[in-house]
């Protein structure tokens, strides 16, 4: 760690909030249809040279998202939570004190591989091992808090921490640059690969699931009757959408052909500037995504150039497989998403073909920072993709896109699945929870911290899990 000094903070306690949350309508990506959800919502405690401060952070803890594959969903479930209790005793006997990027980057780096190895050897002895990618979900619970903490002790918005005096190490102390470029990290900080000045109104992207109602004929008679839409052509009128993100199933390549273009009609028909292609994974071949792509652009040339990307057709283990994917990166910007772990795993995905990133603040704010700058130093194109965030999740999350700076606007779909969940934060940030002329909106969001106002939020919680440093 740096030298020393008052503005640094040390995590004296963190609390464990559980918030389920229960689908309006149920949501397909991949193999699997979500139905309900939990959050969890860290508050931590720190201690800097000023006094006490209280940080924020929370994320969904998204099973099938995270940890896809044959394991039970409620054993994963019951899996996420127990590792994450793991961490938030494990932040309160970290030793060191520095800015929460510093501490976030060591715990990340430092302690979490050794927690998520011993959960898996000890807890889950003969059991499926927890994915790296579903600790960081845990992860990132805490991180956020503390972000949120950082910024609350010295009295700024932390995107303006980013930077000396706060920081005292450069990104080279954290960054390697790809073999073959002429990129440097010396002298330069996170904040300079922000944007000058966040932009706060940001387009958004509806998700369009796998099971979503299109059109009349594909309603079941069993779904919700409330003030909500449920065809996409009602969506896209009440929140004025220009642009629409498809869940596609990448094991059915006419399913997904026949999908996409029925999407894009509708689209087109209704002033939609963008469409997306989402295969979650589940391709093996560039063959399957080229196929698709090639008969778009000569049956549907429109269609073809509405879509302004491909999102991670491919299994996201790029060590075990290292697919050569240029041929679909020459045709349309190819992004990253379950992959991109961490920079490195974007370094290596680069060298394969890839040219674009999807950041998450799910896999940790340290982590999407570091991301984020490592991409843009090399010329790749980012987007801030959800996880279906609600509540206080939503918030770091457009923060990032805002600030980050993007291809197109941030991904929102809680509105979509749960939108009573968010319902309390609604009443003091409306922007963000309900998009207006296919925008969100997050200039409510002011103040130290990510800005969040929590104490005019009027939240109920749970009972929480607590732990208290026994460090002096």
């Amino acid at each position: 760690m740096s030298t020393s000094q008052a503005t640094d903070i040390r995590v004296r306690e963190a609390e464990l909030y559980y918030l389920p949350i229960q689908n309006r309508v149920p949501l397909k990506f991949g193999p699997e249809i979500v139905t309900s959800v939990t959050c969890a919502r860290a508050r931590v405690v720190v201690e800097s040279g000023a006094g006490m401060a209280v940080g924020w952070g929370e994320t969904p803890l998204s099973a099938q998202w995270v940890w896809p594959g044959d394991v039970p969903y409620a054993e994963r479930h019951e899996a996420l939570k127990a590792f994450t209790e793991t961490l938030g005793d494990a932040w309160t006997r970290v030793e060191e004190q520095g800015h929460a990027f510093d501490l976030g980057h060591r715990f990340i780096e430092d302690i979490l591989p050794g927690l998520l190895n011993a959960f898996n050897g000890e807890r889950r002895a003969g059991r499926e091992p927890m994915p790296h990618l579903a600790a960081l979900v845990c992860a990132s619970v805490f991180d956020q808090a503390l972000h949120d903490a950082y910024g609350n002790a010295v009295g700024r918005p932390v995107y303006e921490t980013y930077r000396p005096p706060f920081l005292q190490r450069d990104l080279s102390h954290f960054l390697t640059p790809a073999a073959e470029s002429a990129v440097s990290f010396r002298g330069l900080y996170p904040r300079d690969f922000l944007l000058p000045a966040p932009r706060l109104r940001l387009p958004a992207w509806h998700l369009v699931g796998g099971v979503d109602a299109l059109e009349t004929q594909d309603l079941t008679g069993s779904e919700p009757r409330d003030e909500h839409p449920l065809l996409l052509a009602d969506w896209i009128r009440r929140d004025g959408l220009r642009c629409l993100k498809v869940k596609l199933r990448g094991n059915d390549a006419a399913w997904d052909f026949d999908r996409f273009v029925r999407v894009g009609q509708i689209a087109v028909g209704l002033g939609v500037d963008w469409l997306s292609a989402d295969f979650n994974c589940t391709v093996r071949e560039p063959a399957y995504v080229n196929e698709i792509l090639d008969r778009l652009r000569t049956d549907h040339p429109r269609l073809y150039g509405m879509l302004l990307y491909v999102e991670q057709p491919f299994p996201y283990d790029l060590e075990k497989e290292r697919i050569d994917t240029h041929s679909i990166a020459s045709r349309k910007p190819l992004f990253l998403d379950e992959s991109a772990h961490d920079w490195r795993v974007i370094r290596r995905g680069r060298e394969l073909g890839w040219n674009g990133v999807a950041l998450k603040t799910c896999k940790t704010q340290t982590g999407a920072l570091l991301s984020g700058s490592w991409a843009k130093a090399h010329g790749m194109s980012l987007m801030v993709q959800d996880l279906t965030n609600p509540m206080l999740a939503q918030i770091p999350h457009v923060l990032l896109a805002a600030h980050m700076g993007t291809l197109m606007g941030v991904e929102t779909n809680s509105s979509q699945y749960y939108p009573a969940a968010s319902a309390a934060e609604e009443a003091i940030h409306p922007g963000l929870y309900r998009r207006r002329e296919g925008r969100v909106d997050a200039s409510t969001l002011r103040g130290p911290g990510f800005g969040a106002r929590v104490a005019e939020i009027a939240r109920a919680l749970p009972p929480p899990r607590r732990w208290a440093s026994r460090l002096p």
